[in-house]
């Protein structure tokens, strides 16, 4: 039975449910509604919980973490910390860190969403059903950019287990309502209901592609890798992170929509052990008041090109220096942060369209949707010995490592892409994403070259990196 009322010249969505929530108890998005009377308030979200919730799990993930007691200076010392510091019984001393999410299954065959945050490091991972049952996992996909990772149930019976549906994330409107469902706190599973507050927010901080949703829905620590669910009994969003200072809901949460969840599955679901982003080859900026005058616009819009890589997609569709992109496949984009998710959630295939305004002229501009190359092999060098570098991994650059990095407009060179926490490199400051231009004079242009130099016994070490689009100078004794 579904009772439909008009509200001025607004529709909104209600759920009117009696026997289920078959196609005719669903309402289309031209038939939102608001309740008239009590009897219509009473109406409950009880046959999407029980539609949805048997697919949302309890995850349990496991890590053994060393455990080291700070007492005396003397324990920076490797011989004083093997006899004194850090290990019992001639063993480390470790200890088991144990940390607790949620997860949603998508697919029969036992494939789950949950947060890279939650498994992050984890050597086991564990889910549990709300019906007790209980299974191992592998992580097949984790993604730090997006903060999501993907598991599969080990699961020798073959059995088939309950999933939802991935729904269209930029279907929903601030004011749809939504459910979430986790299990906040380790108390177990739990459903609570809210609205949309805002879409597209990019300030929140958790993952490189700033897009969240945002809603009032209660989330709450146990929360994190939970489903958010439209009135379709649809996933419409990852439950990520809350905005709290006393670590309990606050009334504002944010997920990540369900469209970027759908690319990182996608890519798992392919085999492979990394994300394939569409890579556009050009350096944004945000338009601010200033540069919206400048350019004779009313207000500030869309994003600015500063920079073109050469022989990358963006070059190949023209696009120059100064253009201004409006829209993505019609879509307004007005933020690197949300050109970002309207670009990379095209995956890996086709064309897109991209709006662009040059010298007050509109034009269409059609970018090809391919990944990052890696024109030059990795060739990854762990740096040994006793000089600064001694500790560092690095890394040929490439256009696919500078994306994966995150290294803005640059295509060339040597970085670094991990450093150990107790070695040289680490006490004279090197980061992880530092390029290394520069050694006594000598450009650095490859990972050879470098580990090269790194053997030498200089009497001073001058190096040159860049980090953040800087260039820094350090100076060393041999």
């Amino acid at each position: 039975m579904r009772v439909t009322r008009r509200f001025g010249s607004t529709v909104l969505a209600a759920l009117i449910v009696a026997g289920g929530l078959g196609a005719a108890g669903i309402a289309t998005a031209e038939e939102r509604v608001v309740p008239a009377d009590m009897t219509e308030v009473r109406l409950s979200f009880a046959p999407i919980v029980k539609k949805v919730a048997p697919a949302v799990v309890n995850v349990y993930a496991r890590k053994v973490v060393r455990q080291q007691r700070r007492m005396t200076p003397f324990l920076d010392d490797p011989f004083f910390r093997h006899f004194f510091g850090d290990r019992e019984n001639g063993q480390p001393r470790t200890r088991m860190q144990r940390s607790l999410g949620s997860g949603v299954v998508i697919s029969d065959d036992g494939i789950i969403l949950t947060n890279n945050h939650v498994i992050r490091g984890a050597e086991e991972v564990r889910v549990a059903f709300n019906d007790k049952r209980q299974f191992d996992c592998d992580v097949i996909l984790d993604d730090d950019k997006t903060d999501l990772a993907v598991l599969k149930i080990r699961d020798p019976k073959g059995e088939k287990f309950p999933s939802v549906a991935i729904g269209d994330s930029d279907g929903l409107e601030v004011g749809d309502i939504v459910l979430a469902i986790g299990n906040p706190f380790g108390v177990g599973q739990t459903v609570t209901q809210g609205i949309v507050s805002a879409l597209a927010r990019t300030r929140v901080g958790v993952s490189d592609y700033q897009f969240f949703i945002q809603t009032d829905a209660a989330i709450n620590p146990g929360n994190s890798g939970g489903a958010l669910i439209d009135m379709r009994g649809n996933l419409v969003g990852i439950n990520t992170a809350i905005y709290s200072r006393s670590g309990g809901s606050n009334g504002i949460g944010f997920a990540i929509p369900s469209n970027m969840a759908r690319l990182v599955a996608e890519s798992a679901r392919q085999g492979g052990d990394s994300v394939k982003r569409p890579w556009l080859g050009a350096s944004l900026q945000q338009v601010t008041s200033d540069i919206a005058e400048s350019l004779g616009l009313d207000r500030p819009e869309g994003v600015l090109v500063v920079g073109v890589i050469s022989g990358g997609p963006a070059e190949a569709a023209g696009l120059k220096v100064g253009d201004l992109i409006v829209t993505v496949d019609g879509a307004v984009v007005d933020s690197p942060n949300s050109f970002g998710y309207r670009f990379v959630t095209k995956g890996i295939s086709g064309t897109a369209k991209l709006g662009i305004v040059r010298a007050g002229r509109e034009m269409v501009a059609e970018v090809a949707l391919a990944p990052a190359p890696e024109t030059v092999p990795r060739d990854e060098r762990a740096i040994e010995g006793y000089s600064p570098f001694a500790g560092i991994t690095v890394a040929n650059l490439s256009p696919a490592v500078a994306e994966e990095l995150d290294l803005k407009g640059l295509t060339e060179g040597v970085v670094i892409v991990a450093v150990d926490r107790r070695s040289p490199a680490a006490s004279v400051g090197l980061l992880p994403g530092d390029v290394i231009v520069d050694v006594n004079g000598d450009r650095i242009g490859t990972t050879r070259q470098l580990e090269g130099i790194a053997e030498s016994d200089p009497r001073t070490w001058r190096i040159v990196i860049s980090r953040n689009g800087q260039l820094i100078r350090m100076a060393f004794r041999g």
